[in-house]
This record gives structure tokens, sequence and C-alpha cells, in this order.
């Protein structure tokens, strides 16, 4: 049975579908308005998967995320970021079945405007 599966070849994921699967979990977690425009720099140039609020590398099947979002004002910050690197963590073993590295948040701003309390 396992040389017929070799025989068949590999399946590769694109590093935007990563992206997509941890920006669609993050954006779940309660807490969180948005994601954040990721702070420019000379690295952004050389990183692959780069998109408005993830960040990541993928080494060796392994993934390390940088997320960088919005908080609403009436939240827990400490108790929300535990919340998104669970859930993405979870997302990428899951759904992706790659190996996760860091998941490191990065909290940008957060949104006190009268209608972030509501989403």
């Amino acid at each position: 049975m396992s040389e017929r599966l070799s025989a068949l070849g590999k399946t590769t994921i694109a590093p935007e579908v990563i992206v997509s699967v941890i920006r669609l979990n993050t954006l779940k977690v309660t807490g969180v308005s948005a994601l954040a425009v990721i702070p420019t720099s000379v690295d952004r140039f050389f990183s692959r998967g780069i998109d408005d609020g993830v960040k990541i590398s993928v080494e060796n099947n392994v993934v390390n995320a940088d997320i960088f979002v919005i908080l609403h004002h009436d939240i827990n910050v400490r108790e929300v970021g535990k919340s998104i690197q669970h859930k993405v963590s979870r997302a990428i073993s899951e759904m992706v079945g790659m190996e996760v590295g860091k998941i490191n948040i990065h909290v940008e701003d957060i949104d006190f405007s009268a209608d972030s309390s509501k989403k």
C-alpha cells in the first residue's frame, strides 16, 4: 500500500494558502478587530508569503508566523494573543498538515471606535 502512495506523487502547498488559513483563523478569534499592515523593512523583500497582517517562513516543513493585529479595546490582550496562537497552531497542523514552530503575535493598535464592540 505504501508503494502505491509514494508512486502517486507529492502535495505542495503555496505560502499564500498558509497565509489565508492564518488570516481566517485569526479573524475568528473574539477580540480581534482586524489585521494590521506589516511594518515595512528591508526584510520584507526577502521573506516569502508576506501579506497584510501575516508574515510566514517555512523551513523543513515547519511553519513560523508573525501575525500583526488590531484588537478591540474591551478585551484582555494576553488572553486574545494566546487564543490566536492556539487557534492558528491547530489550524496549521490539522488543515495544512505541517508542523508549527513559533506563532508570534504583534499587537499594533487598539480599536476604540464605537462600532468595535459590536463586531
